[in-house]
């Protein structure tokens, strides 16, 4: 669980690799704390981003639902920023020109993964197994996570990749709807599926 706040340039982030499904109680004491060490409110705050993944998906609906509240709250806009956002604006070289595959370990072999080149995507968000990915890499992607993986990848630090995509993002003006990047169903629903 990460949390990013800035004031007047100034940052303050927050970053728990292990929340043990905690993210309820512990977001908003995070939130809290990050609007106490800038001296702000949300009412300070010109815009809200949240996560909408992929990712744990009670994870996500609960960083989307807090971010949901404090722009109905304050009436201001919100900013999507996905899972591979945050890995590739953390990952991607100075030029940009390196092939970057973001992934996130979708358990039993399978990942999440999308890829970027330039800063752009072009390898759109799938659910892809360990021989795909490898292949992906045989073509020249980097591998890049936000943790260690069975695969050997780059691992970046998700919060600084937080912080780069949500300014990114918001620069380019790419305010609107929060809604869950869900690429597969979750286990839930495949079980109900399988009857």
């Amino acid at each position: 669980m990460s949390v990013v706040a800035c004031k007047n340039g100034e940052f303050y982030t927050s970053y728990t690799p292990d929340c043990a499904m905690k993210h309820s109680v512990l977001l908003m004491e995070k939130i809290d704390e990050a609007f106490e060490k800038l001296q702000m409110t949300a009412k300070d705050c010109d815009f809200f981003a949240s996560v909408i993944g992929a990712g744990s998906f009670t994870g996500i609906r609960i960083g989307i639902s807090a971010i949901k509240g404090f722009c109905l709250a304050t009436g201001k806009p919100s900013l999507a920023v996905t899972s591979f956002d945050t890995l590739a604006y953390n990952a991607i070289d100075g030029a940009g020109k390196e092939k970057i595959l973001c992934l996130v370990n979708a358990l039993h072999g399978y990942y999440y993964a999308c890829g970027y080149e330039k800063g752009e995507i072009v390898f759109a968000p799938s659910y892809i197994s360990e021989e795909e990915v490898l292949s992906l890499q045989n073509s020249g992607y980097t591998l890049v996570s936000a943790e260690s993986l069975p695969i050997p990848t780059r691992v970046v630090h998700p919060t600084e990749g937080l912080k780069n995509a949500t300014l990114a993002l918001a620069t380019a003006g790419k305010f609107g709807e929060l809604n869950a990047l869900y690429i597969r169903k979750s286990s839930a629903e495949l079980n109900a599926q399988r009857g």
